[in-house]
C-alpha cells in the first residue's frame, strides 16, 4: 500500500502540471498556442461539425442522391416488424462545400461553395448564429469570386486592446487603428477623399482627428482647419497648420479662398493637358491640402433669416469642394456631433459626395442613418450597439467596399499637440498656397 500511493499521486500530479504548462503558454504566448495545438482542434471540429451547423442556420439545399434506406417489409406473428435495406433514390440534405480552415493571428478564415439559388446576403444574415454555433466572437462575410464566399472568423475581440500601429509612410495615407479582423485600419485620401466621421461627446471622434493629424503632420501636405468650437479644438495644432477659421465669417473667407485656388489649380491642369494634378510634372505640382472640419452641423444651423446667404454660400462652397476637388488636391474630413437632414438640403447633397462614412456611438438613431443608411443594415444595427465604456469603437465604410467595426489609437492632446510643433518646419504658408509659388516637398 505505502508504495501503490505515490503511484496513484503521481497521474494527478502530472495532470495538473501538464495543465498549468498549458495556462502558462497560452496567456505568455497566445498566438503560438494558437498556431500549434489550439488551430488544429479548432478546424477538426469546424469540418466535423459543419453539417450540423449549415442545417441548423439554413444553408442546405434538398437534393436527390442515392441512398441506403430501411422500409418496413413485413409484420410477423409476434409482432415484430421486419425490416429491409434498399438502395435508392430519395431527398437529403446537401450542405455547401467547405475547403480547409486557414489560421489567421485573431481566429480563422475558410471558403465555401454556394449551392444553387445562394448568394453571399444569405449567409450574412445567418452571421450571428454562425457565431454561435462555433462558440467565437464574429464571422464576418466576403465574396471576390462568382460561387464561393469567404467566412473571417475571429475568436476574440481584437478590439479590446488596440496597440499602436507605425503609420503608413505613403503621402496622404494614415494608419489610424486597428479593424476588428486585426488589420489596420488605413485612412487613404487617394482611394477616398472625402470621409464623414460622425459621433457623439465622448465617443472618440476628436481622438480620431488627433490620429489623422499626427499621421499627416510629418507628410509634405497642407493641413486647413475649420473649428466651429471658438477655436478649443486646433488652435493648439496651429504651428501645423497653414489656416484656421474659428467662426463662421471666417469660414466664409478660407472657403472662398480654397475656391479660388481650385479654379486656378484648374486652370494649370488644364493648360498642361492633365486630368489632374497628379499628372502634371512632380517639379510642378501643388501642395496637395487636407480640410478638417470640427462641429460641421455649426456651418448650417441658422439663427435667424439675417444669416441665411452666408449659410447658403458656405454650403454651395463645401459641396463644390466635395464635387471636385479631389482632382485638384483638396480633401475633405467633417467631423460632427449630429449629422442629419434637418439641417437642410446642403447636408444631404455633402453626404452623397463623401464615401468615407465613420460612425462612432450617436446619440440618436437619424445621425447613425445619415451616416451609414445607404450601407447594408447590419451595420446600421453595429453602430447603434456601440457601448459607451468603448471611446474611439466605429463603424467604418472601408475602401474595399465593406464595413467594419474599428478602434481608433488613443492619441492624446498633448501627443497631437507636440507633433504639430515637431513637424511646424513642414507647415506651407497660406498666402504662399494662394499665390500657388512652389512648395518644396
Amino acid at each position: 500500500m505505502p508504495d501503490t500511493l505515490p503511484e496513484l499521486l503521481a497521474l494527478p500530479a502530472g495532470l495538473a502540471v501538464l495543465a498549468a504548462g498549458l495556462w502558462a503558454w497560452r496567456h505568455f504566448h497566445p498566438t503560438s498556442f494558437w498556431y500549434v495545438l489550439a488551430y488544429p482542434c479548432t478546424a477538426i471540429q469546424v469540418r466535423a461539425s459543419w453539417r450540423k451547423v449549415a442545417l441548423g442556420c439554413g444553408l442546405t439545399k434538398k437534393r436527390q442522391r442515392f441512398w441506403w434506406t430501411i422500409t418496413p417489409a413485413a409484420l410477423v406473428s409476434t409482432g415484430t416488424v421486419k425490416v429491409r435495406r434498399t438502395f435508392r433514390r430519395v431527398a437529403v440534405d446537401t450542405k455547401p462545400w467547405m475547403w480547409l480552415p486557414l489560421p489567421t493571428r485573431y481566429g480563422w478564415r475558410v471558403t465555401l461553395r454556394l449551392l444553387e439559388g445562394q448568394i453571399p446576403a444569405d449567409y450574412s444574415e445567418v452571421a450571428e448564429r454562425l457565431a454561435h454555433s462555433w462558440g467565437v466572437h464574429a464571422v464576418r462575410v466576403s465574396s471576390d469570386k462568382p460561387g464561393r464566399i469567404r467566412l473571417n472568423v475571429t475568436t476574440h475581440d481584437p478590439l479590446i486592446r488596440v496597440d499602436h500601429v507605425p503609420p503608413s509612410p505613403d503621402l496622404l495615407k494614415v494608419t489610424v487603428g486597428r479593424l476588428e479582423t486585426g488589420g489596420a485600419w488605413l485612412i487613404d485620401f487617394t482611394t477616398v477623399p472625402h470621409w464623414i466621421n460622425a459621433g457623439a461627446t465622448q465617443s472618440g471622434k476628436s481622438n480620431l482627428a488627433n490620429a489623422l493629424l499626427v499621421g499627416l503632420a510629418p507628410q509634405p501636405v497642407a493641413l486647413v482647419g475649420f473649428d466651429l468650437k471658438g477655436g478649443v479644438e486646433f488652435t493648439p495644432y496651429k504651428p501645423r497648420l497653414s489656416a484656421l477659421a474659428t467662426s463662421r465669417s471666417e469660414c466664409s473667407e478660407l472657403l472662398a479662398d480654397l475656391i479660388g485656388l481650385m479654379i486656378g489649380r484648374m486652370g494649370r491642369c488644364r493648360t498642361a493637358g492633365a486630368r489632374n494634378i497628379w499628372q502634371l510634372p512632380p517639379d510642378d505640382r501643388p501642395v496637395p491640402i487636407v480640410v478638417l472640419v470640427d462641429e460641421l452641423a455649426e456651418l448650417y444651423l441658422m439663427a435667424d433669416k439675417s444669416e441665411k446667404d452666408e449659410i447658403a454660400r458656405i454650403s454651395t462652397a463645401l459641396l463644390r469642394i466635395a464635387q471636385l476637388g479631389r482632382a485638384f488636391g483638396i480633401y475633405l474630413f467633417c467631423s460632427g456631433q449630429r449629422i442629419s437632414s434637418e439641417l437642410g438640403p446642403g447636408v444631404t447633397a455633402l453626404r452623397a459626395q463623401c464615401s468615407g462614412r465613420i460612425c462612432h456611438r450617436v446619440n440618436d438613431p437619424e445621425t447613425a442613418t445619415m451616416t451609414l443608411g445607404d450601407l447594408d443594415p447590419s451595420a446600421l444595427d453595429s453602430a447603434r450597439a456601440i457601448p459607451a465604456e468603448k471611446p474611439g469603437v466605429a463603424i467604418v465604410a472601408n475602401q474595399d467596399g465593406q464595413w467594419y467595426r474599428a478602434r481608433s489609437f488613443y492619441i492624446s492632446e498633448k501627443t497631437a499637440e507636440q507633433a504639430a510643433h515637431t513637424y511646424a518646419h513642414l507647415t506651407p504658408e497660406w498666402a504662399a498656397i494662394c499665390a500657388e509659388q512652389k512648395i518644396p516637398a
